[in-house]
């Protein structure tokens, strides 16, 4: 299975960045590429919440998610949407950051809405509050490709091992993480954490990560990674936007599960008995 993963510094302007998307899609095309990965927020990506409301519409409406679902009909290529922000569908009036994965027909075949959000405060003196602007989703989600169970999730979800525990569990062999990682959390951990997740659930891992500075301020990681099911980086992208190819040898997962038959020697874990 070849892959592309598209590193982007989305902006303030869904257009724009719809334009970029439509324009990896023909890019991954022509290199041959079986399936593309975004990163989170790839149609837009703004901190200011009152100036970025004004864009956000409905799944139904969202023009960024219509033209890479006809741009992905028209290539005859497979695309993850790391996540795009929708308008909620809840009384609370939050929003949602949701992921697709649209076949080569331009259908979507699963969507999953992130299920943990980033609520902190950093020593470098930035502060998210994910929740004050989004609800949480409700469940795990596996899509079946073509080529393997593909296991959704979105960011911050990479620090909550369980989640990826049960994607395994339910047969997913290709986990993806679409992310926007800060620089500083990004530097500390971004590389061990993706790691960790190929290494403890056998998995491929594919992580499309947003990278640089913003039109809104912020600054972003990068560093997308294709990581193998024994833990070896495929491909790291650095910190340049752009688009980069990797080749996924599925045949691996049998084998490293063969060697360290990790799924195989889960268990349940029982109530912990605190001693007295």
């Amino acid at each position: 299975m070849r892959v592309a993963l598209l590193q982007m510094t989305s902006g303030i302007d869904p257009a724009r960045n719809a334009a970029a998307l439509v324009s990896a899609i023909a890019d991954a095309k022509a290199g041959g590429t079986d399936m593309l990965f975004t990163p989170e927020m790839s149609g837009l990506l703004d901190r200011d919440r009152k100036r970025g409301s004004g864009h956000l519409c409905s799944e139904a409406d969202d023009p960024v998610l219509q033209t890479v679902r006809h741009a992905a009909a028209a290539a005859g290529l497979w695309v993850h949407i790391g996540s795009l922000a929708l308008k909620g569908e809840g009384a609370d009036g939050r929003q949602v950051n949701r992921g697709f994965i649209i076949d080569d027909c331009g259908a979507i075949c699963a969507r999953y809405d992130k299920l943990h959000l980033f609520d902190v405060d950093l020593p470098s003196g930035e502060s998210w509050r994910e929740s004050a602007a989004y609800a949480p989703g409700a469940r795990a989600v596996v899509a079946d490709t073509p080529w393997a169970p593909v296991g959704l999730s979105v960011c911050y979800d990479l620090r909550f091992a369980a989640l990826y525990a049960a994607l395994s569990d339910a047969g997913a062999t290709i986990l993806t993480v679409p992310a926007a990682f800060t620089v500083p959390t990004g530097s500390a951990h971004w590389h061990i954490l993706l790691r960790a997740r190929a290494i403890e659930s056998a998995c491929f891992v594919i992580a499309a990560a947003q990278a640089g500075t913003h039109e809104d301020g912020r600054e972003t990681f990068g560093h997308s990674l294709v990581i193998d099911p024994w833990g070896e980086i495929l491909l790291d992208m650095g910190d340049t936007p752009g688009l980069g190819f990797a080749d996924l040898d599925l045949a691996r997962i049998a084998e490293v599960r063969a060697r360290v038959p990790v799924l195989k020697h889960r268990r349940a874990i029982p109530v912990v008995e605190r001693a007295q």
